[in-house]
């Protein structure tokens, strides 16, 4: 079968699934399909066939390695994909029915991945064994040899004293922690070394606060908390319970592993001129520095910056960022919105009904749908899973795309370790739901499903109760690079086609969307708001005193409100619909005031009266003619200056001579001091 220039291979893994190649080739647009029994074995000469004439997708995941050998063996390189359609429709108790799913699952497949950015990262070997007694002691010997070990020991116990000195040896306990794989600084409370006289039992030296070391690997025996946030992202920082030997064995051949160079993702790209931190030392945006498990996120200036060697790839900044200042690259939004908008669209026309779609953590979903598969019910065949890197990672631009594309549901899988990190996702299922509802459609159409048991899964997928006021006919729309443009698609569309279409929609408060309100009255318009706003929602006018503000525009990132030295901002959040939300708004305007000297008009009546207010009668430089001076532009204001101060009293200044007047007086004969 071809889907345009690939070429499909189907197989029903040993006649385990029940495939109709005529209505597989129906459903994927093509003329026919071919369901093989055993393309991993007997046939695997086909998927050799199939990469001499280009590139393919196998219908299998399992036997990937057994595809890429044979197509090695003949010197092939075709681009190779894998769509698994065992565990995610064919092991099912409605495989009969998965035909949609799978056509779904194929044209995802044929969806071509963008390439990567990387970050290197280099370690020496030099590792750090931190814990108590023979269980540390035990790993530190092991490891030493393969690494250049030091044991820093936070209980020593009735150990032995050591026979050979060959391994540094302390006791004390870390303050605190810094860095990653190939960098760490640690801090030491009661550090002491161990007495090379020891006898019976070991001995250390005097103790000490404040002791420092790197390091390039820790390994944290000690059974206490972790000494990072989210540690499982920490690169080069392994944990294991001491008292559990098969996870401290693990850990301790994870570790042996890492020496040398090291390339990891740059999940996350960051745009400084897009970020809404802070202006002028005042702060405004601080939802990324809010949700960011691993602290790799941190002020910077007027912005932030995201340690990439830091960055555990939740993407939760991304979920949240209102400007796109830090979007995610692993792969980009847009990709993501582009394959689900594959599997949603080609499953509706395939005959499918009644969507779900299953967004879920590559591994852990698939061992979830797999266990499901091998012993349970397998997943239904209208639930579509999708699989990402982090389900933290969407927004509610992508959740509501999703509705627009075709979805009944949308049911994001998190596992159980993950639950301390999903305030970001929370938030952006509870605006895509917010939105939802404000439409009139059905409740609950989002479900953020916190997860590590199969029948929990089964049951949130069967048992959920039929969508009543779904959407009616699905969008076509082209997902864009910007993620405010495709939730403004999404959103347009879900209203035209929602059972109770509005013009506004209230929205909890924090939400990137809303407008502001201005206490007109007090307002001098100083347009300080207009300097801080990083996304010109607001702006001024450069022929006339004036503040406008564009709703579309506006993230309710706060600036405007913190920089107001009147202090008569608010804001509101809320989802306006239509073109009205593009509409520039003036707020306020005023006729200019003009110069009491030379009739200039150089700033707004209210802010000149409101500077005589505040500063007249305060000192002495602000009565009399300094009085007046308030009321003059910035040039007349230096000529009263100059010409009202004694020192500066000298008469009329000479007039300036140019190079011309000279050359002129020359061309008519005038001679002497042309003064």
């Amino acid at each position: 079968m071809k889907l345009g220039d690939k070429t499909v291979l189907v197989c029903d893994c040993a006649k385990t699934m029940p495939l109709d190649g005529a209505a597989i080739a129906k459903a994927c647009g093509a003329e026919s399909c071919t369901v093989h029994h055993l393309l991993c074995r007997d046939q695997i000469g086909r998927v050799v066939e199939a990469g001499r004439n280009g590139d393919v997708i196998v219908a299998c995941t399992q036997e990937g390695a057994a595809f890429t050998e044979a197509l090695d063996e003949q010197g092939l390189a075709p681009d190779l994909q894998l769509a698994n359609i065992r565990e995610f429709a064919g092991w099912s108790r409605e495989a009969k029915s998965a035909t949609p799913k799978i056509a779904a699952l194929l044209a995802e497949a044929a969806l071509k991945a963008p390439d990567v950015s990387t970050v290197s990262m280099e370690s020496g070997g030099i590792c750090l064994v931190y814990g108590a007694g023979q269980v540390a002691l035990d790993a530190a010997r092991q490891l030493n040899g393969r690494m250049t070990v030091s044991l820093l020991l936070t209980d020593v116990g009735d150990l032995m004293p050591l026979g050979m000195m060959d391994l540094m040896t302390a006791t004390g306990r870390i303050a605190s922690a810094a860095g990653h794989l190939g960098d760490f600084e640690i801090n030491v409370n009661s550090y002491a070394p161990l007495n090379p006289a020891s006898r019976d039992k070991m001995s250390f030296g005097l103790h000490s606060n404040g002791a420092a070391a790197k390091c390039d690997v820790i390994l944290d025996l000690s059974g206490r908390a972790p000494l990072f946030t989210a540690h499982e992202r920490r690169d080069g920082y392994l944990r294991a319970d001491p008292k559990d030997p098969v996870a401290v064995q693990k850990a301790i051949f994870a570790a042996s592993d890492l020496v040398g160079e090291f390339e990891k993702p740059r999940y996350v790209n960051f745009r400084s001129d897009l970020c809404a931190h802070s202006r002028s030392q005042i702060t405004g945006c601080t939802r990324c520095l809010d949700v960011c498990p691993a602290a790799a996120i941190s002020p910077d200036g007027d912005a932030v910056s995201i340690d990439p060697y830091l960055c555990g790839g939740c993407g939760s900044c991304n979920s949240v960022c209102p400007t796109q200042a830090a979007s995610y690259a692993y792969p980009s939004d847009q990709h993501l919105l582009t394959r689900a908008k594959t599997l949603l669209s080609t499953y509706l026309k395939a005959g499918g009904t009644r969507a779900v779609l299953l967004v879920h953590a590559a591994e852990h979903g698939f061992g979830m749908m797999e266990a499901s598969a091998r012993f349970g019910r397998g997943l239904p065949s209208r639930a579509v899973p999708l699989a990402v890197h982090e389900p933290t990672q969407i927004g509610a631009e992508f959740l509501l795309s999703t509705f627009a594309f075709g979805a009944d549901r949308v049911v994001v899988l998190v596992p159980q370790k993950r639950r301390d990190e999903l305030d970001g996702l929370a938030q952006q299922a509870g605006l895509a739901e917010s939105i939802l509802s404000g439409l009139d459609y059905q409740s609950g159409l989002v479900t953020v499903l916190v997860e590590d048991d199969p029948d929990a899964l089964e049951a949130a997928l069967y048992d959920a109760p039929k969508v009543k006021k779904g959407l009616k006919t699905p969008s076509a729309f082209l997902p864009q690079p910007e993620k405010r443009t495709n939730m403004r698609l999404a959103a347009e569309h879900l209203r035209k086609d929602a059972p109770g279409p509005t013009d506004m929609i209230s929205l909890p408060p924090g939400s990137a969307f809303g407008t502001i309100n201005v206490d007109v009255d007090g307002c001098t318009l100083c347009l300080a708001c207009v300097g801080a706003c990083p996304t010109n929602a607001l702006a001024d006018n450069p022929d006339k005193p004036q503040l406008s503000f564009q709703e579309s525009a506006c993230i309710q990132c706060g600036l405007c409100k913190n920089t107001c030295p009147e202090k008569v901002i608010t804001l509101e959040s809320r989802y306006r619909f239509g073109e009205k939300a593009n509409d520039r708004v003036v707020i306020k305007e005023e006729e200019p005031f003009e110069c009491i000297s030379c009739g200039k008009a150089f700033a707004s009546k209210s802010t000149i009266e409101k500077m005589i207010e505040t500063l007249s009668g305060k000192h002495w430089m602000f009565e009399g003619a300094g009085a007046d001076r308030l009321k003059m532009c910035e040039d007349c204001r230096v000529q009263s200056v100059f010409n009202d101060s004694p020192q500066m009293a000298s008469g009329q200044r000479p007039k300036v001579r140019t190079t011309e007047d000279y050359l002129a007086a020359r061309d008519r004969g005038e001679t002497g001091d042309l003064d």
